[in-house]
């Protein structure tokens, strides 16, 4: 990685150019948790906004459902995808999230990570929207995203911790609250019936053990310490949860379609 690539990317892929591939901020452990709450099953047409480097489509591959469509723009992100699909139920379209051109209540699960955060409010009420359009009556949405806390956080203090993020990863990032996660959920008939959190410690060895095994850490790590303008990108990102540890979290949360006033019934009754 060249010093030019290493201070304009995006956060997201100075990590992945150094061998991360689990880029969620909650990790693998809040993906399972998901994906588990969104209990994808063998009937189930599934659509994934922005799979990245593919990691959470191969677990739901996994799962071997009806049909599987991601939905990226980004054409390299997209090969990468590719590489992962099989058969004519499993594709990957070049599109937006918040226009996909794919048909209405066409699925029975949508999902994204790691996306929402980083887009504006309107932005990210137009991607809910699509999502909502999507699914059918019943249908299950989840997502995986950072979060403020707690709900009620000092307008300042929310201000530091956007600028610090946006400056940190190169691109906007303004995380919502959970009653914020909520609302906009409600907002297009999406009713929370599963909320998973736990702290944003994306960059934290335990959670690289975690999140690439012990060999893939080690790598990243040999990456990072042989690369010095990377090195001082990760550095940077990672002090900067670090500083907001109190303020900044991972949530997932899980919403089945016209559900919105029955927030307490689960998910799993849904399908």
């Amino acid at each position: 990685m060249s010093h030019a690539d290493a201070a304009k990317m995006p956060g997201h892929w100075v990590l992945a150019k150094l061998g991360k591939r689990v880029l969620r901020p909650g990790g693998i452990e809040l993906t399972r948790k998901m994906l588990a709450a969104l209990n994808i099953g063998a009937e189930d047409d599934v659509i994934e906004f922005a799979p990245g480097l593919g990691a959470t489509a191969k677990l739901t591959l996994a799962r071997s459902p009806a049909s599987y469509i991601a939905v990226e723009r980004d054409e390299t992100a997209a090969g990468i995808v590719r590489r992962y699909l099989s058969g004519s139920t499993q594709r990957c379209i070049l599109a937006s999230a918040q226009d996909t051109g794919l048909a209405d209540q066409s699925s029975d699960v949508v999902y994204g990570e790691a996306m929402l955060s980083m887009q504006t409010d309107a932005l990210r009420a137009q991607i809910v929207r699509e999502a909502s359009r999507l699914l059918r009556d019943g249908g299950r949405y989840g997502i995986h995203e950072m979060r403020l806390l707690p709900d009620d956080i000092d307008p300042h203090i929310r201000n530091e911790i956007e600028t610090g993020l946006t400056r940190a990863v190169h691109h906007r990032v303004a995380p919502l609250t959970t009653s914020e996660w909520r609302r906009l959920l409600a907002k297009e008939g999406l009713g929370v019936c599963e909320v998973f959190t736990t702290p944003m410690h994306l960059l934290e060895p335990a959670r690289l053990v975690a999140d690439e095994g012990l060999g893939g850490a080690l790598r990243f790590g040999w990456n990072v310490l042989r690369n010095p303008d990377a090195r001082k990108r990760v550095l940077a990102m990672r002090n900067v949860f670090r500083r907001f540890s109190k303020n900044i979290g991972a949530v997932a949360f899980v919403a089945v379609k016209d559900r919105v006033g029955h927030p307490d019934e689960s998910c799993r009754s849904q399908r």
